[in-house]
C-alpha cells in the first residue's frame, strides 16, 4: 500500500452521506466533513512516502528438499511486495515460500512481481508475467490502495476476478489475502478510522464472494495483526508506523500459508464432513461466509458442495475454515538458496 491519499471531492461525497441527525444534518454534515478532511491532511502528513524499494526475496527456497520444487508467485501490492522489511527474508513473499517448502518437504521457487502502490487494475501486467512462469500456485494480496484512493468496490473487484480468472484458466491455483482493515493504522485517527473500518470490510466482502465464484479461495486478513500492532507497535510496524515490519509480515505470512496448503493438496470443492470442521468452521452461502469472515481474521473461504450441487437458494456453497500453521521441527531456510533476478513488470 502506498501512502494515504483521499480526494476532496470523494471524502465530501462519503462524509455528506455518512452524518446523520434529523434537522441538524446540513451542521453536522459540514463538521464531518472538515474533521474527515483534518484527519485525512494529518494522515498524509505523518506517513512517509515510499523512498526505496522492499528487499528482493526471489529465489529457492528449502532446497535441501527433494522433488521438483512447486513454483510459487506473489502478486499485489506493498503487502505483498514486504515493504518494510529490513531483509529479504522478513519479506511476506519469503515467509510464505519458507513455510511452503516447509510443510510439503519440497523445494519451492518463489518469484514475487507485487509493486508498492499498486491498485487491484495493477494486476493485469502482473499476471503477465507471471503467467509466463507456468507457477502451480499465486497468492495475491491487494486492495488497500483501493481503499485509500476510494476506487469504487465493483471496479476493484472486477479488475481482481479479471486477475484470478486468467490465472485459474491456466491451471494455477490462486490464494487472495483479502483487504485488511485500514482502521487498525495508527497515524489513521476517527473518525477518518471508522470510515476506514467500514470502506476496509465493505472490499473484503466483496472480494471473498467475487474470487470463490472466479475459482480462487480467500483468507480475510482484516484487523488479523490489530491487537498486537497496538501492543507492540515497536515490533510489529516498520519505520513508517503504516506498514507491517518482519514481524507483521511473518503473521500474515502464517495466515495465508495454510490455505495455500489446501490449495496445492485438497479439492477445489469441498465436500466436508461434520466431524473434520471445529467451531464456527462449517458450509454457508457464499455471501453469509464471507460477511463471517470479514469479522473474523485468518478465515479462509472456498467452494463448497452441499448434496452434490454447488449452489442452494442464497447461491453458491462456501466452506468457512480457520486453519493453524503448525510448525515442523525443522524450519526450512528463509535465504533463498538460489536468488534469480525479477523479470521487469
Amino acid at each position: 500500500m502506498g501512502a494515504l491519499k483521499l480526494r476532496s471531492a470523494q471524502v465530501r461525497r462519503i462524509a455528506t452521506a455518512a452524518a446523520v441527525g434529523g434537522g441538524g444534518i446540513a451542521g453536522a454534515s459540514a463538521l464531518f466533513y472538515g474533521v474527515v478532511i483534518g484527519q485525512a491532511l494529518l494522515a498524509r502528513r505523518v506517513i512517509p512516502q515510499v523512498v526505496s524499494p522492499p528487499p528482493r526475496a526471489d529465489g529457492t527456497y528449502g532446497a535441501h528438499f527433494d522433488g521438483e520444487p512447486i513454483r510459487l508467485v506473489v502478486l499485489g501490492d506493498s503487502s505483498a511486495a514486504g515493504y518494510g522489511a529490513e531483509l529479504p527474508s522478513e519479506t511476506f513473499a519469503a515467509a510464505v515460500a519458507a513455510g511452503l517448502a516447509e510443510q510439503r518437504r519440497r523445494p519451492v521457487w518463489m518469484r514475487c512481481l507485487a509493486v508498492v502502490g499498486c491498485e487491484s487494475r495493477g494486476l493485469s501486467p502482473q499476471v503477465d508475467v507471471a503467467l509466463r512462469h507456468r507457477p502451480d500456485v499465486a497468492v495475491i494480496c491487494i486492495g488497500g490502495n483501493d481503499v485509500t484512493h476510494r476506487v469504487s468496490v465493483p471496479l476493484a473487484v472486477r479488475h481482481l476476478v479479471e486477475a484470478v480468472r486468467r490465472l485459474r484458466a491456466a491451471g494455477i491455483q490462486v490464494v487472495v489475502g483479502t483487504c485488511p482493515d485500514l482502521g487498525t493504522i495508527r497515524p489513521i485517527q476517527p473518525p477518518l478510522r471508522w470510515l476506514a473500518r467500514h470502506w476496509s470490510r465493505q472490499l473484503a466482502m466483496a472480494q471473498t464472494i467475487a474470487v470463490v465464484e472466479a475459482g480462487g479461495r480467500t483468507v480475510s486478513l482484516g484487523d488479523l495483526l490489530g491487537e498486537l500492532f497496538y501492543a507492540e507497535p515497536d515490533r510489529m510496524f516498520s519505520f513508517d508506523r503504516f506498514h507491517p515490519s518482519g514481524a507483521g509480515y511473518l503473521a500474515a505470512a502464517q495466515a495465508v500459508l495454510p490455505t495455500v496448503v489446501a490449495a496445492l493438496t485438497e479439492p477445489e470443492v469441498a465436500t466436508p464432513l461434520a466431524t473434520d470442521l471445529g467451531a464456527g468452521e462449517g458450509v454457508r452461502s457464499l455471501p453469509r461466509a464471507a460477511a463471517e469472515a470479514a469479522q473474523r481474521p485468518g478465515t479462509e473461504v472456498s467452494a463448497a458442495q452441499v448434496a452434490g450441487r454447488e449452489r442452494g437458494p442464497a447461491g453458491r456453497w462456501a466452506q468457512l475454515r480457520h486453519r493453524v500453521w503448525h510448525r515442523l521441527p525443522q524450519q526450512a531456510a528463509r535465504e533463498p538458496s538460489q536468488p534469480v533476478a525479477r523479470e521487469s513488470t
